[in-house]
Parts: structure tokens; sequence; C-alpha cells
């Protein structure tokens, strides 16, 4: 198996993507650092600009957009418009950063929710895309009443073929997982990793940082993703120390060193 793709989490620099100019900059900036890929996530100068300008900077710096965050609102409600805008972008896997308000109340509306978004999923599939769901540490919650996490409920009742996830290494671990045994479990079925790295403050607080800068196992991680299969690492840091381009670039750096490119 490749090993998976180095991407940029445009999350991370969502403060820097607020207009077109912004974004133009800033795809600049990641394409300068070595990304090959993005994430478009939080670039609110986007659908100013338009999705086929954003592509036409996109690929004039080199870069592929892998994956999208939108809501499952109106993934569900307007496919259509959904299908249309990833095929501009050139973008296979649309993705959501979680389940729609109460979906996590019971294991009755986590099932329906697994059922319902696979149904979503086959209509995105007819036209090659490959719907996405990214995890928080919510998901390790048990539903009142449930034995089963959220995210264990997603995976067995969800439609195997279509239904994939985008595991978030620090939130994984955040809920008390492992993320090198959830993307062995996810293996064929996470086509999309965030990379983001997890440490704490001598209170036990904890903390985003860089890749390679934490306590996350790297090496376990990196060959369960290329066992599993895994096309794309997104880098994210929700919260930089400094400049986030710089916490990229770290990141990046690092990732490089390990084997990946």
């Amino acid at each position: 198996m490749p090993k998976p793709i180095i991407a940029a989490q445009m999350y991370t620099v969502r403060d820097f993507c607020q207009t077109p100019a912004d974004v133009i900059e800033s795809v600049k900036k990641v394409a300068e650092i070595g990304y090959t890929a993005l994430q478009s996530s939080a670039m609110k100068g986007v659908p100013e600009m338009g999705y086929q300008k954003f592509r036409n900077v996109c690929d004039g710096e080199g870069v592929t957009i892998c994956a999208t965050h939108i809501s499952f609102d109106e993934m569900r409600d307007n496919p259509e418009k959904i299908i249309e805008e990833h095929q501009i972008m050139g973008c296979k896997y649309p993705g959501i950063g979680g389940a729609p308000a109460g979906t996590y109340d019971s294991e009755d509306n986590c099932i329906r929710f697994a059922k319902e978004a696979s149904e979503v999923a086959a209509k995105l599939a007819e036209s090659g895309l490959s719907f996405i769901y990214h995890n928080h540490s919510t998901e390790f919650a048990r539903p009142a009443g449930s034995k089963r996490t959220i995210l264990e409920i997603f995976f067995d009742e969800s439609d195997p073929q279509l239904f994939n996830f985008e595991l978030d290494t620090y939130w994984v671990a955040h809920g008390g997982g492992s993320p090198v045994a959830w993307i062995n479990k996810c293996a064929g079925r996470c086509p999309v990793l965030h990379y983001k790295d997890f440490a704490t403050t001598l209170q036990r607080e904890p903390f985003y940082t860089e890749i390679g800068e934490g306590n996350l196992d790297w090496p376990g991680i990196n060959e369960a993703a290329e066992k599993a299969g895994c096309v794309y690492a997104a880098v994210e840091q929700d919260t930089c120390p400094g400049d986030p381009f710089d916490s990229l670039e770290i990141s990046y750096r690092n990732l490089v060193a390990m084997g990946l490119s």
C-alpha cells in the first residue's frame, strides 16, 4: 500500500482565509511549505471567489483539493449542489464534522443517523464521491443505556461500502481510544485522516501541538494508515502557539522525516 499523502487542513489557517485574496495567499503559502493537497474547511473566502476560481488557484500551485467539511443538512437536502461543487473542485471526499444536533442523545438516534447518512452517501457515490465522517471525542461517549460508543454504533450500523470515516487522531486519543486501533478497525473505510498531535501540561490539561512534537505514536499511526489504505493525512492544529503557517511547516517537515510526502 502507498503511504498517505500529506495534506493541509485549512481550518488550521482559517483566520487567513476570510476573503478571496486571503485564500489565494494562503494556498500559495501551504504550497511553498511543500503541501500538494489541502482540505477546504472554514475557508470563508471560497464561496465568494467561486469554486472554479478556487480550483484554478489550487491547480496553479500544484495543490489538490482532497476533502471538504460541510453541513450534513446541506448534503442531505441538496445533494445535486454538493455534487456539482465537488466536481468543479475535483474533490472526491465531501465530509461532515459531526452529526446533526440530537443525534447523540440515544442509541436509536445514532442508528437512524447511520442509516440516513448511508443513504445520502449512496447518492454521492453515484457521481463518484465518497462520504466521510469526522469524529471528535464526543463519539466515544455511550448514549444512555447503550453498551456501545457512538462511534461504534456508526461503524456497526452504517453501510460499510458507503459510510466512510475521517478519523481525527487527537480526538480519538482525547476520547480514550487508540488511534492505531481505530485506524486498523476502519481499514478500507478511512480514506482521509486528520493528523493532529496530543500533548499535556503539568496540570494534566491536553493541548494541540505540531505533529511529532506531542505524545501520539506516529510510527504506529503511519504504519496503520498505510496498511488501512488511507489516501490523505490532513494535518490540522486547532490552535497554534504562534503563526499557524509555522506550525503547518513544522508538522510537514516532521512527517517528511518520518517518510511521508
